[in-house]
């Protein structure tokens, strides 16, 4: 990532806790944030190119019609299947989660007093996996 800011998408209908999670990435990291109330806006901005993308499993709260998380996640995998989506939810149910990993997300996280703190562990795991991967890449070019 040089020297340039990781560019995390939130996304959520729920105001209060978009803005609560902002607010914890801009105080515990230097990130590029774009926040979006709904997965179509998310959707019609992947063209600015987001490092990760953390999504809401469940985004009717605004609009009755709007496309649900896997909805949107489908659609993000279709646009770039490299980008890594951490879905967030209020749904502690395993099979919730095993949908969201069978639609190829990188990781799905409980909405919780400690989901902060697992989403910046699940971003630095990410980076670091990149890093590598970059790293054994470069060395694999010149052998």
């Amino acid at each position: 990532m040089n020297n340039q800011k990781i560019k995390l998408f939130l996304v959520d209908d729920d105001a209060v806790f978009l803005k609560s999670l902002e607010i914890d990435f801009l105080q515990h990291a230097d990130l590029a944030i774009e926040t979006f109330a709904t997965g179509e806006l998310c959707v019609k901005n992947l063209s600015h190119n987001p490092d990760v993308i953390i999504l809401d499993y469940f985004l009717a709260g605004i609009d009755k019609n709007a496309m649900n998380g896997i909805e949107v996640l489908d659609k993000i995998k279709a646009f770039n299947p490299d980008i890594p989506v951490v879905m967030l939810s209020q749904q502690d149910k395993i099979e919730v989660a095993v949908n969201c990993m069978h639609h190829k997300a990188f990781d799905y996280v409980v909405k919780s007093e400690t989901a902060f703190v697992r989403l910046q562990k699940i971003i630095t795991t990410i980076f670091h996996y990149q890093k590598i991967e970059k790293e054994l890449n470069w060395y694999m070019e010149r052998m």
